[in-house]
């Protein structure tokens, strides 16, 4: 497991940001924050003066990386303090990106005192991401960071009925993916699906979990190279169509299915349609992308 001291990205520039107020401070008891770059210094870097901060970088595009963020809340909340989680759409605050040399969603970045420690790209299960917290905790303690944020306000009443209640139907599948078990995740929603057929949350939930499945353990570098080497084999180029949607190429993605489409034939070329029809619902009827692509399909296809 790489892992690296701090001071190797400059942040410096992201400190006043130019031609935007200066936010108010982070509010305090707050576990989980959400950042921009206009409250980056207010929220992230100088409350990484007091206590171990965690940037998770993810994009809306990335349903991957938008479930990867409700576990990082989760394992964040058990350490009572001794670390934040600060969030980052990367769309909306591409310049936070640049500066970290982001090259994909998610992206989990340490910061310790000010200076950034990278920690991994990619999601990981469980017991990695605290294995990784545990480490980044050491090298806090070993520059002489020990502090702790204070812990989280109770909720009144008036505010908790303001907040929409979870959807009890998903309870089961969600502690299964909190849990890291996706395979009990996936089951739960074929379940509902069978309940409510038709349902369009159930269908991307469950999408976006099996997308994660067959992306958590790849490494972006090697899937790209296996997928170079042999562009006729169909695991490599399917797995590539998954990391990139979850990257956030979903356009990428979507070419390189349509281009397999019109070169197969039979089985492989259905089980390629299929894979493109699963992408289209983890992006999102909604995304202009997925109409586009729906047309190239049926050019393809007949």
């Amino acid at each position: 497991m790489t892992f690296s001291r701090p001071g190797a990205v400059d942040l410096s520039a992201l400190s006043q940001p130019s031609g935007a107020p200066q936010a108010s401070a982070q509010p305090p008891g707050q576990y989980v924050v959400d950042i921009t770059e206009q409250n980056f210094q207010s929220d992230a870097l100088e409350p990484s003066m007091e206590h171990v901060v965690v940037l998770s970088l993810w994009s809306p595009r990335s349903p991957q990386s938008q479930s990867f963020n409700a576990l990082l809340g989760q394992i964040v909340h058990s350490y009572e303090g001794r670390l934040t989680l600060a969030q980052v759409d990367v769309d909306a605050n591409p310049a936070i990106a640049q500066a970290l040399g982001a090259q994909g969603v998610p992206l989990v970045v340490g910061l310790v005192k000010g200076q950034p420690v990278p920690l991994f790209q990619g999601t990981a299960d469980e017991a990695d991401v605290r294995q990784y917290f545990d480490q980044l905790l050491t090298v806090a303690e070993q520059n002489g960071l020990t502090g702790r944020a204070a812990a989280p306000a109770e909720d009144d009443a008036s505010t908790a009925e303001e907040e929409p209640a979870d959807d009890p139907r998903f309870a089961t599948a969600d502690a299964a993916f909190a849990a890291g078990d996706i395979d009990a995740a996936v089951a739960e929603y074929e379940k509902l699906l069978n309940q409510y057929p038709g349902d369009t949350e159930i269908a991307e939930r469950m999408a976006g979990v099996q997308l994660m499945g067959r992306t958590r353990d790849a490494d972006l570098t090697a899937a790209r190279a296996a997928a170079a080497d042999a562009p006729d084999d169909l695991d490599a180029q399917l797995l590539v169509a998954d990391l990139d949607v979850s990257g956030g190429h979903v356009q990428d993605a979507f070419d390189r299915l349509i281009e397999l489409v019109k070169r197969l034939d039979g089985d492989d070329r259905e089980r390629v349609r299929e894979r493109l029809l699963e992408l289209f619902t983890v992006v999102g009827a909604a995304d202009p992308r997925v109409a586009g692509a729906r047309r190239a399909l049926a050019s393809a296809l007949f």
